[in-house]
């Protein structure tokens, strides 16, 4: 089994962190973030990651991804046992992927780590701004309602868990940390989810990601003499729901 995504993609993590819980054995072909040749056009024809393949089989979006690990090695159950259970368990999958996403991916990490590396000026400062001052904390506040004290969501760690905690590790890489006065249950909940074992093996390749220098993919393109541009350096940002990170 082969994943394709970027160490430090949110969505590569979750489902890395989820093929750990089930124990099944797997490579990693890494794709530095925004980037990708015609092949992984052809595989992932929305430029999404992670893409996975097992056998004859191409599947991208980690939901998707998520659900068929599921379906296919059913012994260690990612959802919980009952349809209501279940429900809120990809209910919160998808509140971390598309709100989450969208607040420390593209309103922090794009902004203040990515941005800055490959074109060489800070992001948004507006956009950080008020993702910091006013979205951030509306989320947290939904969170904090919905997370337990202690423990899991629905008994041991699985898919919702480590979906939400995913998106909190790139916020930590955008120098953001939960004020755990005001947020305890969020800030409890996410320090024990990203220190369980499903989430250590890839770390240290996450670090060593974060310390290569994505800019030299922009030095090549002006070396080429290719015309400069937010679609040939793949820095647009995408259609809400479509995430290249």
């Amino acid at each position: 089994m082969k994943i394709i995504g970027s160490y430090v993609s949110p969505y590569v993590r979750k489902v890395t962190a989820c093929l750990a819980l089930k124990g099944l054995a797997y490579e990693i072909d890494p794709i530095t973030p925004f980037f990708g040749g015609p092949e992984f056009g052809r595989l992932s024809p929305l430029r999404r990651i992670p893409v996975l393949l097992h056998e004859d089989l191409v599947l991208t979006d980690s939901s998707v991804i998520c659900a068929w690990l599921d379906e296919a090695f059913p012994e260690r159950p990612l959802l919980p046992a009952t349809p209501n259970e279940r429900a809120r368990a990809r209910w919160l999958e998808e509140y971390a992927d598309t709100r989450l996403g969208d607040l420390f991916i593209w309103g922090l990490f794009y902004q203040k780590r990515v941005h800055p590396a490959v074109w060489g000026e800070p992001g948004d400062a507006a956009r950080i701004e008020k993702t910091i001052a006013e979205d951030v904390p509306a989320a947290l506040d939904y969170l904090e309602g919905e997370l337990p004290a202690e423990g899991w969501l629905f008994g041991e760690i699985g898919l919702a868990d480590i979906a939400v905690a995913s998106f909190f590790r790139n916020a930590a890489y955008a120098d953001f940390a939960i004020d755990a006065a005001r947020w305890p249950r969020t800030a409890g909940f996410v320090e024990r989810a990203l220190a369980h074992p499903c989430f250590a093996a890839t770390f240290p390749f996450e670090r060593a990601q974060l310390s290569t220098n994505p800019a030299g993919r922009r030095q090549a393109l002006l070396d080429a003499g290719a015309p400069l541009s937010a679609e040939s350096v793949g820095t647009r940002e995408p259609r809400k729901g479509i995430m290249t990170l």
